[in-house]
């Protein structure tokens, strides 16, 4: 499928996109005939494991990690899958202390929002 096609299914935008190519976090694996970047199903789904990942504030190196983590867990052979699994279930607990933090954080914000309110007029 095109980019533009990808962006829509992603939500990303075709800059973000180009940009992920850019740093190697997903490689296009053809070209139309006409030059057009063609990706796949797996290429979708590796966007999409990075677009959850940006909000958490993973930086591209821990991406590219966990993405390659992610491509042994899936080969029919994995040498190393114990190790892989280790690591995963420790960017599994970071995710899960980046989500706590981020509630925590908009709880303040609901405080505040609550706290100008209450200084509107009623009606």
């Amino acid at each position: 499928m095109q980019i533009g096609e990808v962006a829509d299914r992603t939500g990303l935008s075709l800059r973000t996109i180009r940009y992920y190519e850019e740093v190697g976090l997903v490689v296009p694996n053809a070209r139309s005939q006409g030059g057009f970047r063609l990706y796949t199903e797996p290429d979708v789904d590796r966007l999409q494991v990075i677009k959850r990942m940006k909000p958490l504030g993973f930086q591209l190196e821990e991406m590219r990690e966990l993405l390659t983590i992610l491509d042994a867990l899936s080969a029919p052979e994995d040498e190393d899958r114990d190790k892989h699994l280790d690591r995963l279930a420790r960017f599994h607990t970071t995710a899960e202390e980046r989500c706590d933090e981020l509630r925590a954080q908009l709880r303040i914000a609901e405080d505040f929002a609550g706290t100008l309110r209450a200084h509107l007029p009623r009606g």
